[in-house]
């Protein structure tokens, strides 16, 4: 059965540690819903009710554009090993960009990943367990090296073309507003 928190335990805590991947979705009002999963060793715990995760370069830039216009975010884990939970965290987010003040302070949290382009920090106001039984089991058979690589191969200069080209609109038309705070 589902219980709701106003913010992450240690018990929580310890399982978002072990997770591998996580589900970020993000909408505005009037456009498309966005579920994202995510890995990489880009999510930090800061607290009991704030998190962050590193952002690198992809086809798309969803959450960056519905973040500006809607904070709303929720981020969702399951156990995909050990015993079943379905892990939910609601809150209040923001992009931080590169030009952003709190890039510096934050960004040095992560191991350094090729193509990172932004810093998402939420504000949790709500954590929802449920029950996860119906999720299946799978191995951890390790990360993939493919975005790592072509990011690498890009270069600096290379992925602000990119960004440039791929990632300044969402699908439904919104700015992410990458070109004017990360490109100088």
């Amino acid at each position: 059965m589902g219980q709701q928190f106003s913010e992450l335990s240690d018990k929580h805590i310890e399982f978002i540690e072990k997770q591998k991947v996580f589900f970020v979705g993000t909408a505005t009002n009037d456009s498309r819903v966005n579920i994202s999963p995510k890995g990489m060793d880009s999510f930090r715990v800061i607290n009991s009710n704030k998190i962050l995760w590193l952002n690198v370069t992809g086809s798309g830039n969803e959450t960056a554009a519905h973040v500006q216009s809607n904070p709303r975010m929720t981020i969702m884990f399951m156990a995909l090993e050990g015993n079943p939970l379905i892990l939910r965290l609601y809150g209040q987010a923001k992009v931080i960009h590169q030009s952003d003040e709190l890039w510096n302070e934050y960004f040095p949290l992560f191991n350094p990943l090729p193509g990172a382009r932004q810093i998402f920090e939420l504000d949790v106001d709500l954590v929802q367990n449920s029950c996860g039984m119906a999720v299946p089991f799978f191995d951890y058979a390790g990360d993939r090296q493919q975005l790592k690589d072509w990011a690498v191969k890009k270069g600096e200069s290379g992925l602000k073309d990119y960004w440039q080209q791929k990632n300044t609109q969402s699908i439904d038309g919104l700015d992410t507003n990458i070109v004017e705070k990360n490109i100088k």
